[in-house]
């Protein structure tokens, strides 16, 4: 127990409860099989998808890689998330430990931001492909990916640093119930007797900056890519190329809209229940990675005969087997 420099008695908290659905505890059980099997389809379809570009001599292209980064980040936010949120819905299991909830929040912000970093990427690569497709061999290379990645994860690394360290720094009065499913910064920082001014101004700060520079990028990115659409004369050379960058549109899409309306219910909180934010801000974490992979599975014929060429691979090997020990 230790006194701050307001005269506050704060106690030394040395776990937190995270306390999901405050004024909706029924939604915790009607939840759950719904979200398990949005986390089984995330972690099973990513992984398919990374094997698959991995094995497939085919894949070993920049626009693959890009995509692999994609997925393994989805699979870090699914794995650092939603077990968790799983364990309190199932066993109620409220309890997180104080260093790992500040981790927890750290690799949220980190990767959240990483891949709206990747999107930017991508959006550049559909940019150069369609608009210079004589100069993409030249630009887009294994090299220009492997700075792409040395950027996306210094950029955010480093970004992501002081909400932690901020958030962790501060004196807590005692309270150790975090009304959410997840450790987010806000949710965290509002149990503390301290003025939470700079944390909440960096979040803001930071959130619009980095988000917001992303955006703007590849909004500028595929106005430019369908300015050029629309000057194509060729046959068929408008669908083909809009066949092209609708995955990733899709994908960025999905992206985009569930943060926006997380935002917005943050904004009008007053009108709605403040279980929805923390509704949206679960499904955020494993919506996208669960879609990422089946759009790109579905649009990209490349993939699909990436993966049919595997899951042939294995059935003619199991057939070989099968004749040898007969």
């Amino acid at each position: 127990m230790t006194t701050n420099k307001n005269g506050t008695i704060s106690i030394e908290i040395s776990d937190f409860l995270l306390n999901c659905f405050v004024r909706s505890p029924s939604w915790q059980l009607s939840f759950s099989l719904p979200l398990s099997l949005l986390f089984l389809l995330a972690i099973g379809a990513n992984g398919v998808l990374l094997i698959t570009i991995w094995l497939e001599a085919s894949l070993h292209e920049p626009m693959y890689y890009l995509l692999s980064i994609l997925s393994l980040l989805d699979i870090v936010l699914c794995l650092t998330v939603i077990p968790k949120v799983l364990t309190i819905f199932w066993f109620d299991l409220k309890s997180i430990n104080f260093y790992a909830c500040f981790i927890q929040m750290y690799i949220m912000n980190c990767f959240l931001a990483m891949e709206s970093c990747t999107f930017m990427v991508m959006a550049y690569d559909r940019y150069v492909a369609i608009c210079h497709p004589l100069r993409y061999p030249s630009i887009i290379t294994e090299q220009f990916v492997a700075k792409a990645a040395i950027f996306i994860l210094a950029r955010n690394a480093i970004s992501s640093v002081p909400i932690p360290i901020l958030s962790s720094r501060l004196h807590y009065c005692g309270g150790n119930v975090i009304e959410n499913c997840i450790c987010a910064n806000m949710s965290v920082s509002k149990l503390s007797c301290d003025d939470v001014t700079i944390n909440r101004l960096y979040q803001f700060a930071a959130g619009w900056t980095i988000l917001g520079s992303d955006l703007i990028f590849i909004f500028l990115s595929y106005s430019l890519i369908l300015r050029a659409v629309l000057r194509l004369k060729a046959e068929g050379a408008m669908a083909k190329a809009l066949s092209t960058c609708g995955s990733h549109f899709i994908l960025i899409l999905f992206f985009s809209t569930i943060l926006l309306v997380f935002v917005l219910t943050h904004v009008a909180k007053k009108k709605v229940s403040p279980d929805v934010p923390v509704l949206l801000n679960v499904l955020h974490h494993v919506i996208p990675a669960a879609l990422n992979p089946i759009v790109y599975g579905v649009r990209t014929q490349e993939i699909k005969q990436g993966i049919q060429r595997l899951l042939n691979k294995d059935a003619s090997e199991d057939n070989c087997r099968s004749a040898f020990l007969n």
